[in-house]
Parts: C-alpha cells; structure tokens; sequence
C-alpha cells in the first residue's frame, strides 16, 4: 500500500469515528470533548429566500427538458441538436468558476451589460444549509472531498469546491497584497499592473463590496492566546481584517457561514451578477475550451466557449456553450489539467504552484489554570497575526490561528497509542492551534486533474523551522502548561517549572522535518490552504502562461482569472489579491468586448 493511501487511510478512520452524527447533531465523543454544534434554531441570519435563486440553474434538480427549460426562462439562448444529443447555449460571456475570481469576474461583466454564464461543478447552499458537520461539509463544500494529496503524501491541499469556491469556506482573513510584493512584481516581473494605482482602488473597490472590517469585539480562545503570548514576549501583533461584522463569533465557517455574516462571493458578487441577468448554471463540469486555429492570429488560436457535462446523470447532453469570451476560473489547482486539456502546450500552465506551506503547532490550556475563556472551536477563526522577523528586518514567516474541527485534529494528530489518542481528544475543546505560514520559494506541477506534486524549497524548511519554534514560544509565553507539534513522533513538551535552557534545548530538537516517503524516523504532513501561480502571469510568453490581462498567449479570447495567475506566492492570506487581480482583468475584458464587438 502506497503512503498516500495509508495517510488517507488514516484519516478516513479517524474522521468515521470524530465526524458522524444522529439525527440531533449527536456524536459521543463530541460530547465527551465538549464540542457542540448549534441547531439551526439557534442561528440567526438566514435567508428567508435563496439570494441567488433568481439566476441559479441546479442540474442536479435537473434533466435534460427542465435544464433547457431553466435557462430558457432565465434569458439564455439555448437550442437543442437531438442527433448528436447535444444543448448549445450562447452568451457573451462563460466563466468556469464562481470562487474568489469567478464570483467577480461574473459581477464585474454582467453590471456592463454582458450577459454572463457561470458553470460551477459544485452546488449551491445557502447559510441555512450549512450542517457545521465535518463529514457533510467536507463532502459537498472542498475539492476531493478535502483529501487532496501530493503524489508523495507530504501535502495535502483544501481547496473549495461549491458556489463562492474558496470564499466560501476559507476563514475570513482580508490582508492586502503587501507593498514588498506588488513591487517585485512590478518591478522585477516588469508586470506593471501591480505597481499601479488601478490595482490599489481594486483592493479598495473588492475590500468595499466583501465588507471588510478591522477590527474584533470579541477574540477566540486560539486568537487570544496568540495576543497575550506575544505581548508577554514583547513581540507585534496585528489585528487582520475579516469579511464580516465586527461581532462575527464563528470559528466554523470553514464549513461555511451558518450565521450568514461571511461576506463570500456567494453573498455578494454573485448577487450583483445575477441582479444584472447573470445565470449560475451548478452541478456543471468543463471538460475543455473550445479552440480553433488562427493562421494569422499573433495567438494562433481562438476561443470560442466551452464543452461541460452535467454531474448529474440525469442530464444526459454535453453542453456546447458558444461565447465572445471564456474565463477559466476555478482556482490554481483545477485551471491548468483544464487548459491542457484544451490543448494547451506552453509550460507554465500546471508549473510554478505555489502554496503556502504550513505547519500547526499545539498548547494545552486547561480550564482551571488558564485565565483566558473560551474553547478551540468558537469565535473568530483568524483575527490576529504575528509576523517572524530576522533583525534585518526580513519576513520569514507569519503566524496564525487555525480553524480546525475534532475530525481533521485527530487524523493530524500522530498516534502514539489508543490511550494517548483518546485523552488527546478529550482536551480538543482547550487545545489552542497556531500555524506558521511561509512564503514558499518551492514549487510544485499540477497537470492532471486530481494530481499534483510539490517539492519545499532548503529555505522554506528554514523559514518554516524558525516560525514553529516562534508558535511554540508563543504558546508557553501565553500559559500553555504542555506545546507541541504534529511530527510523527508526537513531539511534545510538559511547561511547568521549565527553565529557559530546557526550552531552547527541545526548541533546537523542533525543524521542519520531511514528509512520510523520506523514511527519516520523523516525519510530518504539510497543509496548504493557498494556492497560486500556475499559470503565471507573465510579459511574454516565455514567462508566463497569461499576459498583462489575463488572456493565455495561445489563444485568443480565452481568459484566466483566479489565484493561479499570480506571479509568485503572495506570503498572505490571498484573498484580497485574487479580488483585486480578477477586478483588474475582468475591467479590462469588459472595454475589450465593448471597443472590439460594438
């Protein structure tokens, strides 16, 4: 058996025994933890009505007949080959995608008059949908189901899969593209739009609409421990702003917003598309673009829409969706298997993969001992951060707190023994997890679809080893009366009474080991949450699988506009700089179809 089928293995196990639940939310071992999901009766802010049902198309709730039908009442143009069994829709625009890039892309064409088509694999739920349940979340809301694997096991990715993409479940942080960054990619890429002063008002016109606050009435458990352990160290922490009130106490909107705070694509852009004629067409895969060659074209190929099935079987036709223009859309680690599936041939499609790597580190605050209230699983995933910093003032890594359910701790925990295991969970509830996230030099290829490899750079295990020793001193710093790590041993440290040469001497035994195939005694898994940079954007073909605008060198009218255009890793949160890069591109798409097809 192949190490990635063991982790995954493993993690199946673990989650069978943490996720389940009746019919009342109840599971005894969530009990004896203390973890408690709300009912629904306990929620407020749900939508008496659907906020995208005036646009939205469910296949899933669809045959062939009432698919045609749908979107026939939803203005679109559609007619039907029964030979080759075959529906052939016509739009102006069709975006593959409704995430981060897709949701604005959508919002910003349709409000110019264009009349859009967005297919989304994944399906569409609304605030009361949302369980708040590990198992059925990770089922309908994350690409594979959250068990993206590296081909080596060492990584395994969360990547949304539902309408409003990542958006939809990511943990809210609004960080803007750091100014270090914009301008080695205005300068050293020579790409001119991130040292633009249009780029700037696009993070201030995407910060606007998603409702960015900055500031926290109420910190989490896991956030506040990351506060007072700096400050009792003497070291900066930064709030970090949130698409969400002020008094947004939600640590499980990585299972989407069940209070409907959340300001995701699915509650905004994609609102104002639908509003302006828009039709979300969900439960719909791309297969590949449809190209044709160009003999005097400088691309020397032509998009002309898409080819995408229905996951549903009972929609039985393909869907030939005709377009001026196609967006791709649906994130770094799906846009390059579909644009080689296409027949794209340039290199930097499925290379460059950046991900920012992480790795947890863990502090036991129990109850009695520690002052500070609160349990692992409530209030504001992230809403404070540290950044580890070198005495020239060089960025190594940021640190955070993570959003991580009983289910996902327990496959990450390193088994040492059922015992051990078992009273590991039952501290779940006062377990603080704090992350350190760097900004990768390695990078990875993702080529077919479901697949990817990825490789750490020398320096981001440096980076990385720095910034978990930091989590660890944090955690201390904070109270922690036992910190450790998820290495494959079950590194820990016991804190009462600790002196400071203990501390630096199991801090020298912490690094950032290799993965489970290294078959070095020790070994860890890495997550990625972020994913960018693989179909860079470039100023020519050699460097990059886009230009300036987001338009694939190969072929004409055929865009991509999500987080695998970036030219690099960002070092943050991404979300702000994949808005403001999609508001950009998309602006640009509008003037091109309205100078070029008037």
């Amino acid at each position: 058996m192949t190490v990635k089928r063991v982790v995954v293995t493993t993690v199946d196990w673990l989650q069978q025994h943490y996720f389940p639940t009746d019919e009342n939310s109840g599971n005894p071992a969530l009990k004896a933890m203390g973890c408690k999901v709300d009912n629904a009766d306990n929620i407020t802010g749900h939508e008496e009505e659907r906020p995208l049902q005036k646009g939205i198309v469910e296949c899933m709730l669809a045959d062939d007949s009432i698919l045609v039908r749908s979107l026939k009442q939803k203005g679109v143009e559609v007619t039907v080959d029964h030979d080759e069994n075959i529906c052939k829709i016509k739009c102006d625009v069709v975006i593959v995608g409704s995430g981060c890039g897709g949701g604005v892309a959508a919002a910003v064409l349709a409000t110019s008059g264009l009349k859009v088509l967005v297919i989304e694999k994944g399906n569409y739920f609304t605030s009361g949908d949302y369980s708040c349940l590990e198992a059925p979340s990770f089922e309908q809301l994350y690409e594979k189901h959250g068990r993206l694997l590296s081909a080596d096991g060492n990584t395994i990715l969360l990547s949304g899969s539902t309408v409003g993409g990542g958006s939809a479940i990511n943990w809210s942080a609004c960080i803007r593209t750091p100014d270090s960054v914009l301008r080695e990619w205005s300068v050293d890429n020579k790409i001119e739009l991130f040292g633009s002063s249009e780029y700037q008002s696009a993070m201030d016109a995407v910060s606007k609409r998603i409702g960015v606050t900055e500031n926290c009435a109420r910190e989490s458990l896991q956030n506040l421990v990351l506060r007072r352990g700096c400050e009792n160290l003497g070291l900066e922490v930064q709030r970090v702003a949130r698409n969400s009130s002020e008094d947004h106490y939600c640590g499980l909107c990585s299972y989407g917003c069940r209070a409907g705070d959340k300001k995701g694509t699915d509650t905004t852009w994609l609102v104002d598309a639908v509003s302006h004629g828009a039709v979300i067409l969900t439960g719909c895969k791309a297969e590949r673009f449809i190209l044709r060659k160009e003999e005097d074209s400088v691309r020397r190929q032509r998009c002309l829409g898409v080819i995408a099935s229905a996951v549903s079987k009972n929609v039985t036709r393909k869907l030939h969706i005709e377009a001026k223009v196609s967006i791709s859309a649906c994130g770094a680690v799906s846009t390059p298997p579909l644009l080689i599936s296409s027949g794209l041939k340039n290199p930097n499609i499925g290379s460059n993969l950046h991900v920012h790597p992480v790795l947890h580190a863990w502090g036991y605050f129990p109850e009695p001992r520690s002052e500070i209230e609160g349990k692992s699983f409530e209030g504001g995933i992230i809403t404070s951060v540290h950044k580890v910093m070198s005495e020239d003032s060089k960025l190594h890594a940021i640190i955070e707190a993570g959003g991580n359910g009983p289910g996902a701790i327990s496959a990450a925990a390193p088994w040492v023994s059922g015992l051990d295991m078992k009273q590991w969970m039952l501290r779940y509830a006062r377990t603080v997890n704090i992350f350190a996230l760097v900004r990768d030099q390695g990078r990875g290829e993702v080529k077919k679809e479901g697949q990817f490899v990825y490789q750490l750079h020398d320096s981001d295990k440096r980076n990385l080893t720095m910034g978990l020793r930091q989590c660890l001193r944090i955690l201390i710093a904070a109270g922690a009366v036992e910190v450790g790590t998820y290495r494959s041993d079950g590194q820990r440290l016991k804190c009462d009474g600790i002196k400071e040469e203990q501390l630096e001497e199991f801090l020298d035994t912490v690094s950032a080991p290799d993965g489970p195939l290294s078959q070095d005694e020790h070994w860890a898994v890495y997550g990625s949450a972020h994913q960018m940079g693989s179909c860079r954007m470039g100023v020519t073909e050699k460097d990059g699988a886009v230009d300036e605008n987001g338009e694939c060198w190969e072929a004409k009218e055929l865009f991509v506009c999500d987080g695998s255009v970036l030219p690099s890793a960002v070092g943050v949160n991404p979300m702000i700089t994949i808005e403001a890069t999609a508001y950009c591109i998309s602006k640009k798409i509008a003037k091109y179809l309205k100078e070029d097809h008037s």
